[in-house]
């Protein structure tokens, strides 16, 4: 680390790290961005199985184990319909991945192009929300203290996303001056030293979340006050994404659109979750907590 340190009078780079190369097990080459996604993913889970099984659970192990498995089709499904839908309709306002039947079929090709990239965090909590919804129905659970339960854990997942957005390169910051120390230059930026923006946001939406969603869980009452845990996360979560997007580069189909109303999509989109969080935090705090150890019934 030292050694790119000092290589880099003017900027850092970030083909510099390496982080391209992944681990070469012989017969597959296991990438540092699926790395990042499963870390996130399995510390959640293990986590999640942890809390429920504390006094006062809303829900048993066996769905825990559905909303593992729901949760992850909503991040998916949720956060490239949410990308189609808010972040890629450019000047004309007509999302064109929803629109473009350039392949074969009845839907358009592209829309389910994963690997090409293009996830909205915003389609993911609405993804994940519905997956919740689902579980809790057909479990006869309160949903809104299994979102108590589950917004605990999301901050591994977004820290070890956002690592893994920087590990591939992608979604770099805005240009900045490189007497910044950490400004950087990546793949397909241009030559420009820029904010490494995904680092902000593993620390805002990951990092921060993490430090404070935990204790508040295994050291206050937070827990017997449905709502408040999710009230608390989602202030949070939304709060770091408004922050980071001053720094992050808009997508380049969206960036008049930034212009035009002097905020990005990303910030648009985040407001009225910080106004609906801290509803949600003021609703929870001025109801009568629960009883210790009462439990969800079907638990």
């Amino acid at each position: 680390m030292l050694d790119i340190l000092a290589a880099s009078a003017e900027a850092l780079h970030w083909e510099d790290f390496g982080l391209r190369n992944g681990i070469d097990l012989g017969f597959f080459n296991l990438r540092y961005y699926s790395l990042a996604y499963l870390a996130g993913l399995v510390l959640g889970y293990w986590h999640l199985s942890r809390m429920i099984k504390s006094p006062g659970a809303p829900m048993a192990q066996r769905h825990a184990d559905d909303l593992f498995f729901y949760c992850m089709i909503g991040v998916i499904l949720g956060g490239r319909l949410g990308y189609a839908t808010f972040y890629t309709g450019g000047d004309t306002g007509i999302p064109n991945l929803w629109t473009d039947f350039s392949g074969e079929g009845f839907i358009s090709w592209k829309l389910i192009r994963l690997w090409d990239g293009g996830m909205s965090f915003h389609g993911g909590v609405i993804g994940v929300t519905l997956a919740i919804a689902f579980v809790s129905w057909r479990g006869k659970l309160s949903f809104i203290r299994v979102c108590d339960y589950i917004s605990v854990n999301v901050g591994f997942g977004m820290l070890f996303g956002r690592l893994a957005n920087f590990i591939n390169g992608e979604l770099w910051g805005r240009p900045v001056s490189s007497d910044v120390p950490w400004a950087m230059t990546f793949p397909g930026a241009g030559p420009e030293p820029r904010h490494p923006s995904q680092l902000y946001e593993a620390g805002l939406e990951g990092l921060l979340v993490i430090l404070i969603m935990l204790p508040l869980f295994w050291y206050t009452r937070a827990r017997y006050r449905p709502g408040l845990l999710v009230g608390v996360f989602t202030a949070l979560i939304a709060s770091g994404r408004f922050i980071v997007e001053f720094y992050r580069e808009p997508d380049a189909q969206l960036a008049e659109f930034a212009q035009q109303t002097g905020l990005s999509m990303g910030q648009w989109l985040t407001i009225p979750l910080i106004v609906a969080a801290l509803a949600l935090v003021v609703w929870a705090l001025t109801r009568a907590p629960l009883a210790s150890g009462q439990k969800q019934a079907g638990a």
